[in-house]
């Protein structure tokens, strides 16, 4: 995915007809905007992670009446605990966040809301609605129909199948919720769901047992690329990789690239790109230092990724 600049960005954000009153820094009048994310534990939010810090200093560069304060978070507590320091002794004017998990940051995230605070909210959502002012994320229901509709396209009626879920959030609902009805019709049966919590150690152990309870599994549905990884791991070392097929999802580029070289075992994956953060940070920083309208919902589209068009989506510089 391109990085947006931050014209870009105001345009799109017109184009969505978002709608808000800038609140635009004047000369030499210092806004601080406070940025918490999860730590970079697998792929996914490692690419995340990097891609913060490279927008957090572009910005700072043009801005510099912008201060950033970043901080990552290993678990749902510490973010807690990040968020309320912010609060405490830098008095941000605005806050981007990513949830660790989604019940545990709604109160907290929500008290910066009320204290007069901007706040994007990216990725998974808080567990109350219409706490934040700017929502950024993938289409995560485009990502469940997508990978649902192949699925229901490329198996035979009765076919069975297996899920990786994630951690628990408005996110992973999203995504199973649409999985789910784009399979009705097909006669495919869902064997079992488990959390695989966007981890490729935690989506092994699960595709073990997995694979203990089920002689037949047609096809996986890891929803993760991270995931995928510890599922194909798991299938390898119980010698079944003949047996089924797998789809994950984030188009990690060790994926990618199996795809383009027609990796029979991983015929295609489902974008959403870690850059998203990119979008929310620079579309706050645009609520601060122009009258471009920053309100509202700004949903970045899934598509399929195929041997036909997966050079377009491998980008081999990439962290992930």
């Amino acid at each position: 995915m391109k990085r947006r600049t931050l014209m870009q960005a105001a345009a799109i954000a017109a184009t969505l007809g978002l709608t808000s009153g800038a609140a635009i820094a004047q000369d030499g009048e210092k806004k601080v905007i406070g940025v918490s994310i999860p730590s970079a534990t697998h792929g996914f939010m490692g690419g995340l992670n990097w891609h913060a810090q490279d927008t957090i200093k572009r910005l700072g560069e043009a801005y510099p009446n912008i201060e950033f304060v970043l901080s990552t978070a290993s678990d749902p507590a510490k973010q807690v605990n990040d968020i309320e320091d912010m609060m405490a002794t830098r008095n941000i004017d605005g806050l981007v966040v990513l949830p660790f998990e989604s019940e545990p940051l709604t109160a907290p995230v929500a008290a910066v809301k009320e204290a007069g605070k901007f706040v994007t909210v990216v990725d998974r959502g808080l567990a109350q609605e219409g706490i934040e002012d700017l929502y950024v994320a993938g289409d995560n229901t485009a990502f469940g129909r997508v990978a649902g509709t192949y699925f229901k396209e490329h198996l035979q009626p009765g076919s069975k199948i297996v899920v990786l879920r994630g951690i628990p959030t408005t996110l992973d609902n999203e995504r199973v919720e649409a999985f789910q009805p784009a399979l009705e019709g097909s006669e495919i049966q869902i064997l079992d769901m488990q959390h695989g919590n966007w981890n490729r150690d935690d989506a092994f152990t699960v595709m073990q047992d997995y694979l203990s309870k089920y002689p037949e599994i047609n096809a996986v549905w890891a929803a993760d690329d991270d995931m995928a990884v510890g599922v194909l791991e798991a299938i390898s070392a119980a010698n079944r990789q003949d047996e089924m097929w797998v789809i994950g999802g984030a188009g990690m580029k060790e994926i990618v690239k199996r795809i383009m070289d027609g990796d029979k075992q991983l015929p295609v994956n489902v974008t959403y790109p870690p850059a998203l953060i990119s979008s929310a940070i620079e579309m706050t920083a645009l609520h601060f230092t122009s009258n471009a309208p920053m309100t509202g919902r700004f949903i970045i589209g899934s598509q399929l990724i195929t041997p036909e068009n997966a050079q377009q989506f491998y980008y081999p510089d990439s962290p992930f």
